[in-house]
Formats: C-alpha cells, sequence, structure tokens
C-alpha cells in the first residue's frame, strides 16, 4: 500500500491541469505562492523549450487539503489553468461539435508522429483522429506532477531532505563534473540548460541551435541527486518494495526517458568488482548511516534495494523529442496513404525541464518511502519517530546483543 499517491488529469490544450496528492501529513507549512510556482517555472525553463512556454505562465491554485497555511492530511488538490486555452475552445470543447462548423476548426491529426504515443494510442482506444491521444500524452502533463512533487519536497525538506538535479549530456556534448556542489539547484539554474560545466554548457546551447537550424531535436541525460536521506528506506524482502525498482519506474513514467541508471550503473558493468563495490568505513560524522559510510559512493546511494544513507543518485536518458519540423514518413490513418508525420508546436530540446520532473518523481517516491519506514500522521510525529531511529543508530553501538 502507497502511503503517498498521486494523481494528474487534464490535456495539453484543454482547460487546465488537475494535480491530487493524497498522503501528506497533517500539520505541513505550504503554499503555493512560496513552494509550488517556483518549481513549475522551473520546469518551463531551459534553453531549446518552444512557444508554448513563452504563452503559458504556470501557477498553481489550491482546491483543498489546506486551512490556514497548514495541512490538514486530507487530499491536496490543485489547478494549472492553461492560458493557450482560448485559442483551443473549439477543438478541446467538451461538447459534440457543430455538424455545420468547419471541421479543420477540430485541428485533427491522421498522420501519427514516429517515437510519440500517436499510433500505439490510436490503436489502444480505437482512435482515428490522434489529437485524442497526443493532448493526453502530451509532457505538458508534467506539469501536474511537479505540483505535486513541489508538495512532497516541501515535506522532505522538514526532514532535513533536499533533492536537486542538473544535466549531464544534451546530444554529443557531455559535461565534466567532478564534485557537486552544496546547492545544486541554485547552481544549476544559472546555466541555460541547467549545466554546471560552463564550457558543455555554451556547447550545449550550439548543438541545440545546429538541432533548431536542421528542423530536429535533441535529448540527453539529466541527473537528480537526494541528500540527507537516512540509511534503511526500502527493502529487499519483496521486488516491489524494492527502492531502487520504484525509483526506475518513477524516472521512464517520464515522457520520453527511454533509460534510468542508479549510481554509476552502466560504467560498474563494464569493471571489476573491487573497482565497483564502495568501501565501507567508519564514519561517526555521519548520524543518517548509523555512523557507518561509504569510501566512494559508485552505489548511488542504494544497497540491495535498500538506502545506505549516501546520496541518492539516479539518472535519466531522455531520447529526442518526436515532433519533427522535418517531417519523418507516416500513415494516414484515415486511407492508408503515405505521407508526412504531423507537426505540433513542439521543444527542440527538453532535458533541462526533464530533470526538474526528475526532482518531483524522485521526491513523491521518497515521500513514499519515509512515511513507509516512520509512519505519522502529522508533519511533528514523523519527525519525531526520524528522531528516534537517528538516535537509535547512534546509540547501537558495536556491542553484541
Amino acid at each position: 500500500m502507497r502511503r503517498i499517491s498521486f494523481h494528474t488529469a487534464g490535456e495539453s490544450h484543454g482547460r487546465g491541469l488537475t494535480a491530487l496528492i493524497e498522503g501528506v501529513p497533517a500539520g505541513l507549512n505550504l503554499s503555493m505562492v512560496r513552494d509550488v510556482d517556483p518549481e513549475l517555472a522551473r520546469r518551463q525553463g531551459g534553453y531549446g523549450r518552444g512557444r508554448r512556454m513563452k504563452i503559458e505562465s504556470d501557477r498553481a491554485e489550491l482546491l483543498s487539503g489546506v486551512r490556514l497555511g497548514e495541512t490538514l492530511g486530507s487530499p491536496i488538490s490543485m489547478v494549472i489553468w492553461n492560458k493557450d486555452w482560448e485559442n483551443w475552445t473549439t477543438a478541446m470543447s467538451h461538447d459534440p461539435p457543430d455538424p455545420e462548423g468547419n471541421p479543420k476548426a477540430l485541428r485533427p491529426h491522421y498522420l501519427p508522429r514516429p517515437g510519440h504515443a500517436d499510433l500505439v494510442g490510436a490503436f489502444k482506444y480505437d482512435r482515428r483522429d490522434v489529437r485524442d491521444v497526443l493532448e493526453r500524452a502530451s509532457a505538458r502533463e508534467t506539469a501536474a506532477r511537479v505540483a505535486c512533487g513541489a508538495v512532497a519536497k516541501t515535506f522532505l525538506s522538514e526532514l532535513g531532505i533536499t533533492i536537486g538535479s542538473h544535466v549531464a549530456s544534451i546530444g554529443s556534448v557531455v559535461a565534466d563534473v567532478v564534485e557537486l556542489p552544496d546547492d545544486l539547484n541554485n547552481a544549476a539554474d544559472k546555466s541555460p540548460v541547467r549545466c554546471l560545466d560552463q564550457g558543455a554548457s555554451e556547447r550545449m546551447t550550439l548543438e541545440i541551435d545546429k538541432a533548431k537550424d536542421a528542423g530536429d531535436t535533441l535529448g540527453g541525460v539529466f541527473e537528480v541527486v537526494a541528500t540527507g536521506v537516512p540509511v534503511g528506506l526500502g527493502s529487499y524482502v519483496s521486488w516491489d518494495r524494492k527502492l531502487d525498482g520504484r525509483l526506475a519506474q518513477a524516472i521512464l513514467s517520464i515522457q520520453a526517458v527511454k533509460g534510468v541508471e542508479l549510481g554509476s550503473g552502466f560504467v560498474n558493468a563494464l569493471r571489476t568488482g573491487s573497482d565497483v563495490h564502495d568501501a565501507i568505513v567508519r564514519a561517526e560524522e555521519k548520524p543518517r548511516t548509523g555512523g557507518i559510510g561509504r569510501a566512494s559512493n559508485r552505489a548511488g546511494g542504494l544497497e540491495g534495494g535498500v538506502t545506505t544513507g549516501e546520496p541518492l543518485v539516479v539518472r535519466g536518458a531522455m531520447k529526442p523529442i518526436s515532433t519533427l519540423r522535418t517531417r519523418l514518413p507516416s500513415v494516414d490513418l484515415r486511407d492508408g496513404a503515405a505521407g508526412d508525420a504531423a507537426v505540433e508546436r513542439s521543444d527542440v530540446c527538453a532535458v533541462p525541464a526533464a530533470g526538474v520532473v526528475g526532482e518531483a518523481m524522485v521526491a513523491l517516491v521518497l515521500a513514499d518511502a519515509v512515511l513507509e519506514k516512520f509512519g505519522g500522521d502529522s508533519v511533528g510525529e514523523v519527525l519525531r519517530n526520524l528522531e528516534a531511529y537517528i538516535t537509535y543508530l547512534a546509540e547501537r553501538g558495536f556491542a553484541e546483543r
């Protein structure tokens, strides 16, 4: 049973997006303007975004679950209105179309885009007009995820857990980052592509410009890092309780993400065990690791599906966006004729934004794991349980019992 769960609803060009998060303990000081809206703004940024981001200025409107600035323990619901809705009221109307109206006003699409959910969704849900598919499959949905994740991040921050991200690569340009700054997001957000390597950041923007001029798109890799995570979250006893599996599902659920890595997973597969595994050392200065830490962190803060107390490191590999101005071949779903894929207004590169979405998904998984481990119906109760656990770890010592 999940302690924290969330749901989103809404279409890309519909009236708005709805976000619902359940399981947040009572007593959390929560403000849309302070805690949620800045995260929505971060998701909209990044070099390579399309014209849609110039139209929207996302803000969350709170509908339920908070009174006088504090959560009630009941479901929290929010809505993010789409400003572009006024240009789509006919095409996205909830009512049957006017038989005398202009069919083009409905903005239909019959030529599915390779790489998108258009074709598979048309088959699965028995649609001809792939507008019925792409509106929900669109990454616009991630705005609602980020709103839910912002609530989870606010809760985790009360427990001393912080989550940030940065871009590791875009296209063929790979950043050279040796050490992460303490305030990861503050440093990364200063770059137009959220990259910590200034030289790589400049080359990434040039790559994006080249792709744009060619009518093409670019993908890349983002890295999410959580610090302050205590040892012992997750479990090894059943496959669906392993935290690494839960994190992998969360990251892979992000639109266009096709790969996930925990720690140095893919590089580690090429090495010998003696070059991979993190030596165990005394670390009295790290109470959240139980006073025993790791000399390195190639495991990315997870062993056996359980957190080690070291920083949690998760990477997502995002493929190039499916909408190309230089169109790829497709098939018309009306008559089977060959044609070029449809073009929707889109980004050239959204990897910087994907990192922000990744933060939200990691926050939601970690918030769930925290409540699984420590329980509590109020923030105060969760804090007391966490503090008691950390105190126990410090007092546990090495004596036989």
